[in-house]
């Protein structure tokens, strides 16, 4: 069923403005991002979710002019943390914690040990790797997209320091890494719609080691 899913998606390039997504499919593409797995559980990524025609503008004109962003029914930003502190990671620590109901030496001593190898790091450092957990999210929404036979088209052609200035990301602690118009595809008016869809095959995409 999920790899019928994955073979009926493509990366839409014409959406169908006057059709909306759902609240229901919209919730539950969210949450496949927040239930993904990250390094640490740390979760250091937000995403932000876009409806307003006008702002969808404002971000197409920063996205190489990709008709997508504004033909969307919701446009999903995924934006990282621009560092790991030491505020962030106590915070995620202190919540397992709120939610187990308990401690341990053991999970103490990880803390301690996050706290030693993350904080000292530069913030570019520390961006690239929150910025690759974001990825992990991104994923797991693409095919939760396709799950609910939403078209979602991956994006990550835009200016991201113009994006973060439009959404005010900066000043919240958070860059923009990569963008997801989800809709529905017209397919009247997309030219990739019908094509075959081409991925290297399993021999030459995979190494089996017994």
């Amino acid at each position: 069923m999920l790899l019928e899913k994955l073979n009926w998606r493509y990366a839409t390039k014409k959406m169908d403005p006057a059709r909306k997504v759902p609240q229901e499919k919209v919730d539950r593409i969210i949450e496949a991002a927040r239930l993904a797995p990250t390094s640490s559980g740390l979760q250091p990524f937000e995403v932000l979710v876009i409806t307003n025609p006008e702002l969808k503008e404002k971000i197409r004109a920063v996205a190489w002019n990709q008709a997508q962003v504004t033909d969307s029914s919701h446009l999903l930003v995924f934006a990282a943390w621009d560092n790991y502190t030491a505020e962030r990671i106590n915070r995620m620590f202190d919540l397992v914690n709120e939610e187990r109901g308990f401690t341990s030496e053991g999970w103490e001593a990880y803390r301690q040990k996050l706290l030693e190898t993350y904080v000292p790091r530069s913030a570019e450092i520390n961006f690239e790797h929150a910025a690759r957990q974001a990825y992990i999210g991104f994923g797991l929404a693409l095919t939760a997209a396709a799950f609910e036979e939403v078209d979602a088209t991956p994006m990550e052609g835009f200016d991201a320091a113009a994006l973060d200035e439009i959404l005010g990301l900066r000043e919240k602690g958070l860059r923009s890494v990569t963008i997801m118009p989800i809709g529905y595809r017209d397919a009247a008016n997309d030219w990739l719609v019908n094509l075959k869809k081409v991925r290297r095959d399993r021999k030459n995409f995979v190494t089996e080691i017994a």
